[in-house]
């Protein structure tokens, strides 16, 4: 019967369903098998494609199935080592990352020209070739990079950077000769290519950043968002094509465009990040091993003695030039091996240059790249593939055990975020996701406290839709959190409580709105948080979405660096302006901001940080200038008491007026000591008869929403 079975089987198979059923299992078991052997999960994808392809079992053909999904992956791994990328950490080592890509280039393609002159026998436009390909590397070992979680390092950073600048080069010079080869090299030539470039550099760089601004502020829908984000990417990769470069490059600079729209802990990162290793980044290591046939090697001893000159030549070159790299930038041997298992895999980039070499005559019917060179440079992608992949895997396991035994600061980080309204729920989850300190994957308490009375029964329902919302969001995001709905005699209490049961370390909560001019229950909800709890406390009031967000402004009072709280409001800010990778201006007195630079170089050394001296609170106004809605303000107060606290502080609600376009949160640092009143309930006559500071704020915020 099983003779039978596999009699009625016709390979290689040709159904659509089950060619995707076989790929779907490779992609399952391959990880699972490969892991046990301690082999990078990579390496086990390209030899799937060789076992299955037509020069193993032929199982299946490398069909336009291959070529489609193939290009996708290919583009996906360029798009997020952009997407990935620190620039921060880039703007500071962008001439580490230039020396390195000069290097990474120039060794290979001199030592490519001199073997295949010298030692192959080839021709100078043979030679040349083959320089443009060693010289050439592609980013197929960056999942592992992720994988490991040191995608943020310095060296991972500077290698990215090296790729760009080696693949841009070789590139450049295999169009001008590929163009001079067939008598098109002329200077007008030079000419269309670089205004196609200048071009093609005002779409990316200026128009691209504007319209995804405006779609993101515009589209809240996630698989919307989604799908235009690929739709770019592969506009950038298609105008790339067009212009005369590599799409992997547009896909690239598509990664680095998006970088500040999408921040590293959201939902529509882990969904890009989902299907591309998921999906597509899979279906192109297999394509590229169905290319590879190892029966080449047992040829004859002319092929094998090319390919193995091939090999040691691309691999030595590729080592050299890393750790020469290494010694000169005085980096650790750990980076120079992350560094050459980062620029060692020769995949994309070499296999559209095979593609070019296949087009050029030598002769009538005598092309460049005869069949012998061409299986040699593939054969030198799968081994260059596997160098790199097990290098890159063994630097980015020493590194992310050395981040975990170093010593961690003490941190009783649990945010707590009370919820009213829907559409608060994603700003406000957005802040504390930022703000969050992700090495402790210490989840989100989602909160909704409601009136113990009839009507606050009937809220609960909606209550509940609002943690739902919330449990979502952070899913989709990979945060964990927990959700609690409550009844409460009074809603200051409620929340109080939770604070303490909890214990958590700060609360995140919406500016809520006043359902009239004369409500004053959101200035007693604040005024009795405050009282009651001695922890910090943010507000939050966002204009715009959170990822769209491009200025942070931060004013500080004098002596606020004495306050319990100092480090702790540092510490989530800064993790915010990492994450959306914008700048952040703190403005306050000469002595604070030293301490404030102190704190940040020692602990946030990537935060695009600068200092403006403001000595008297009043003078805030005169920080308002060119302030637009994608900036967001921050003041730094405190509660009366404190050693930071001004009366100036009174007059900030006709002061805010000046930052009525842009998003705004006020942070009450802790503070020393217990509060007060402990769990208390300020009376409404009694709280009606004093005028506060928070009410004041509300009524300025309500009289510009009814307006």
């Amino acid at each position: 019967m099983i003779q039978e079975l596999f009699s009625q089987i016709d390979l290689p198979v040709t159904n659509n369903t089950w060619i995707f059923f076989l790929v779907l299992c490779i992609i399952l078991g391959a990880p699972l098998v490969f892991n046990r052997l301690k082999i990078p999960h990579i390496i086990g994808m390209i030899l799937a494609g060789i076992l299955i392809g037509p020069y193993g079992l032929n199982i299946l053909l490398r069909d336009s199935s291959f070529e489609l999904f193939g290009k996708v992956g290919i583009f996906y791994i360029m798009f997020l080592a952009g997407l990935e990328m620190d620039m921060e950490g880039f703007r500071k080592n962008k001439l580490d990352g230039i020396f390195f890509g000069v290097m990474t280039f120039l060794i290979p393609f001199i030592a490519g020209l001199l073997v295949g002159i010298y030692i192959l026998d080839f021709s100078f436009p043979g030679s040349m070739l083959l320089a443009c390909i060693l010289a050439s590397h592609t980013l197929v070992s960056y999942p592992i990079v992720s994988r490991y979680g040191v995608n943020r390092r310095s060296v991972v950073t500077i290698s990215i950077a090296a790729t760009m600048v080696a693949l841009l080069s070789a590139l450049i010079i295999l169009a001008g000769f590929a163009n001079v080869f067939r008598g098109n090299g002329g200077i007008g030539f030079w000419v269309w290519f670089l205004v196609k470039i200048i071009l093609y550099c005002v779409v990316i760089f200026f128009l691209l950043p504007r319209l995804t601004r405006w779609f993101f502020q515009h589209c809240a829908n996630q698989v919307t968002l989604f799908t235009y984000v690929l739709t770019m990417v592969f506009f950038c990769g298609g105008l790339a094509e067009f212009c005369g470069m590599e799409g992997i490059l547009g896909a690239f600079l598509a990664g680095l465009v998006f970088n500040r729209f999408i921040p590293h802990v959201s939902p529509l990162m882990n969904r890009i990040e989902f299907v591309g290793n998921a999906l597509f980044i899979p279906y192109f290591l297999i394509g590229v091993g169905m290319l590879i046939n190892i029966r080449i090697l047992f040829d004859n001893w002319n092929t094998l003695w090319i390919i193995a000159i091939m090999i040691i030549s691309a691999t030595f070159t590729k080592w050299l030039a890393a750790f020469l790299t290494c010694k000169i930038l005085r980096r650790s041997n750990d980076e120079g091996w992350m560094m050459f298992g980062m620029t060692e895999a020769h995949a994309a980039g070499a296999l559209a240059m095979v593609m070019v070499g296949t087009t050029l005559e030598v002769s009538p019917g005598v092309y460049l790249m005869n069949d012998v060179v061409m299986n040699g440079v593939v054969i030198l992608i799968l081994f260059s593939c596997i160098i790199s992949s097990f290098a890159t895997d063994y630097a980015s396991r020493k590194m992310a055990l050395a981040e975990e035994e170093k010593p961690t600061q003490g941190d009783d980080e649990k945010i707590l975020i009370p919820m009213r309204y829907p559409d608060s729920v994603s700003p406000l989850l957005s802040i504390a996701m930022l703000m969050r300190n992700s090495k402790l994957n210490r989840g989100l308490i989602a909160l909704s406290v409601t009136s113990d009375n009839q009507q606050g029964i009937n809220d609960q329902a909606k209550a509940k839709k609002l943690l739902e919302q919330a449990s979502q969001i952070c899913h989709a995001a990979d945060v964990p959190i927990q959700t609690q709905s409550r009844l409460a005699t009074n809603i200051p209490n409620g929340i109080l409580h939770a604070l303490n049961e909890y214990e958590a370390s700060e609360i995140i909560l919406g500016m809520h709105r006043r359902r009239s001019m004369f409500d004053s229950f959101n200035g007693s909800l604040i005024n009795n948080l405050l009282s009651g709890m001695f922890r910090q406390l943010i507000i939050v009031k966002c204009l715009v979405p959170v990822n769209t967000l491009r200025n942070i402004r931060v004013f500080v009072p004098a002596k606020a660096e004495f306050e319990a709280g100092f480090h702790r409001w540092i510490d989530r800010l800064s993790r915010m302006a990492k994450q959306l990778g914008c700048q952040i201006i703190y403005f306050g007195p000469k002595n604070t901001l030293k301490r404030i630079e102190n704190y940040i170089q020692a602990n946030h050394e990537n935060v695009r940080a600068d200092y403006q001296k403001m000595e008297d609170w009043n003078d805030i106004m005169l920080q308002t200038t060119n302030l637009q809605e994608d900036h967001l303000c921050a003041f730094i107060l405190a509660r009366k008491g404190s050693i930071s606290y001004q009366a100036a502080f009174e007059d900030l609600p006709n002061q805010l007026k000046y930052f009525a376009e842009s998003s705004v949160i006020l942070i009450y640092p802790d503070q020393f000591g217990d509060p007060k009143e402990t769990l208390t309930f300020i009376e409404p006559r009694a709280q009606s008869q004093t005028v506060t500071l928070y009410d004041s704020i509300m009524r300025f915020f309500s009289s510009k929403i009814h307006q």
